[in-house]
């Protein structure tokens, strides 16, 4: 990771962990003010848990027992005088935006600390996803409309006996699916094939909104833009990011798009057959799930590129033929 933008993201979750805890306190004196008891039994719980502390130290196995019971005391009468003003004790704790790690963007694994996935979910933002991924309060299941598909059958054009509607939804459960069970190894992966303007990349940021609700991290990457990131780090060329093979190949999701429309190589056809193939593989010791979206057939797949690729796409990724009329005129 770049260490200026870890430094920028970790100054963030300072203030928004100091705006947490300054919220709380604000919580807290207004609710004192209102009933003076609840400050009263917050200084005594206080205290007890000083003693607490003391006894055990002493191994004052007595003192001990008493004082759990007082806890426990207190705190059923704090409860009660929060349920009398329609409040529950999570009124009286500080509201992190990440629950795991407290927005501090770090969680103890052991004997060390780990980054907390929304810490390097933030750093993908910037290195990567930038406005790719940026539009998420939008493209959701929630604004999904189905209705934009024609309910038409037209063999002829198509060369399917179900209208361009029935067929989006087909691909709407299929997805669902995929995020229901994310955590599933043998969930395959998802390819988008279709033209232009037909939802692929709407639905793929649906999808990736779902994952990150998860806590997982999603990279999205268009494959000319991954590709050329890749070779320049190969070649070690000014400025090329260090960890995009690491990252590439263990976010939870990586979604690649634009398949196709990059420049192919020899050199290309490798990184892209490993990139795809070690997550297939889980080889990074991990379960991890990928979205290809393109504008080419199974056919142009197999015919542009190494058989590798197409057989690895083929058998370990679930087709989605989108199809139908642009819905962005729509």
């Amino acid at each position: 990771m770049d260490s200026q933008n870890l430094k920028y993201v970790l100054k963030q979750y300072e203030q928004k962990r100091f705006k947490a805890l300054e919220d709380l306190e604000k919580r807290k004196n207004d609710l004192y003010k209102k009933n003076k008891r609840l400050q009263e039994i917050d200084m005594e719980l206080s205290n007890a848990a000083i003693n607490f502390a003391k006894s055990i130290l002493n191994s004052k196995e007595n003192s001990i027992s008493l004082l759990e019971e007082k806890k426990e005391k207190l705190k059923k009468e704090k409860l009660k005088i929060l349920n009398s003003l329609n409040l529950d004790e999570k009124y009286l704790e500080p509201h992190f935006e990440c629950s795991i790690c407290n927005d501090t963007g770090y969680i103890n694994n052991g004997l060390k600390s780990i980054m907390c996935n929304c810490l390097k979910q933030e750093l993908f933002n910037i290195e990567y996803n930038k406005s790719n991924i940026g539009n998420l309060e939008k493209e959701n299941f929630e604004n999904f409309n189905e209705n934009l598909y024609s309910e038409e059958i037209n063999h002829d054009k198509y060369r399917i006996n179900i209208s361009p509607r029935e067929n989006i939804k087909k691909i709407k459960n299929i997805a669902i699916n995929f995020i229901n069970n994310f955590e599933n190894p043998d969930e395959k992966n998802l390819i988008f094939i279709g033209n232009s303007g037909l939802g692929k990349t709407f639905l793929s940021n649906c999808i990736a909104n779902e994952i990150l609700k998860k806590n997982k991290t999603v990279l999205y990457q268009t494959a000319p833009v991954m590709l050329d990131e890749i070779i320049n780090y190969r070649f070690g060329k000014p400025n090329s990011n260090q960890n995009i093979i690491e990252n590439l190949l263990n976010v939870d999701l990586l979604i690649i798009d634009d398949l196709g429309t990059e420049n192919i190589n020899s050199m290309k056809f490798v990184e892209l057959f490993n990139i795809i193939n070690t997550r297939i593989l889980n080889q990074n010791k991990k379960i991890t799930k990928t979205i290809i979206s393109t504008n080419l057939s199974l056919q142009n797949i197999y015919s542009i590129y190494d058989e590798r690729i197409a057989s690895r796409i083929v058998g370990y990724y679930t087709v989605c033929k989108f199809y139908g009329d642009d819905i962005r005129f729509k």
